[in-house]
């Protein structure tokens, strides 16, 4: 299996807090980055990492980097030469538990699975890459179009199994790992963590 750590984004929400990019807030002593490497290649030591980004400082250890070609819209993270049969795609900004993690590697897709909470996608496995090419090109499309409002990886979950676009809902092939993870998409996740962390 291969591994993609989805970091090449602009993290205008992160706006460069405490003067370092939100892939290396640490945690333990640890970049959110290297742990899920680490994790990755504990719960399957014979899989390849890669990790998509444009900066240098990006190269982490276990893992090599990878600049994408095409990177305008949110979507465009799923690199798209990148896209082939036997891929999870994972996000950079995320703190996985070892439980996620495991859950990620261990669990099997017949085509397309989602991980994931109520309020975030945290990885897909894709068995099927045409399938999931058609899809995320779907809804590039249908965003260029003005038909949807975002396009990011619900919109892929929701254009997979023909669910509506104006409503969050999920129905199968989604796999649950509610406490196992953690999003840092702005300073005040980072400052909620460390009050969680705190007590």
């Amino acid at each position: 299996m291969k591994y993609i750590i989805m970091a090449d984004g602009k993290g205008t929400r992160w706006n460069n807090y405490q003067d370092i990019p939100k892939h290396f807030i640490e945690i333990d002593g640890e970049t959110l980055l290297q742990r899920t490497v680490r994790l990755l290649r504990e719960a399957d030591p014979d899989c390849e990492v890669i990790i998509t980004s444009h900066d240098p400082r990006y190269q982490v250890e276990g893992a090599r980097r990878y600049e994408p070609k095409n990177n305008v819209l949110e979507i465009d993270r799923f690199t798209a030469e990148l896209i082939e049969n036997n891929v999870c795609f994972l996000y950079g900004d995320t703190y996985y538990a070892e439980s996620a993690i495991r859950a990620i590697v261990e669990t099997e897709a017949e085509d397309l699975l989602f991980f994931g909470n109520a309020r975030s996608i945290v990885a897909v496995k894709v068995r099927d890459a045409e399938l999931f090419s058609y899809h995320v090109k779907r809804v590039r499309d249908l965003y260029l179009q003005g038909k949807l409002k975002k396009c990011i990886g619900w919109q892929v979950y929701q254009s997979f199994l023909h669910l509506p676009f104006d409503e969050k809902r999920i129905a199968e092939k989604y796999v649950y790992i509610e406490d196992g993870t953690r999003d840092f998409n702005s300073p005040e996740d980072l400052k909620n963590n460390r009050r969680t962390d705190n007590g």
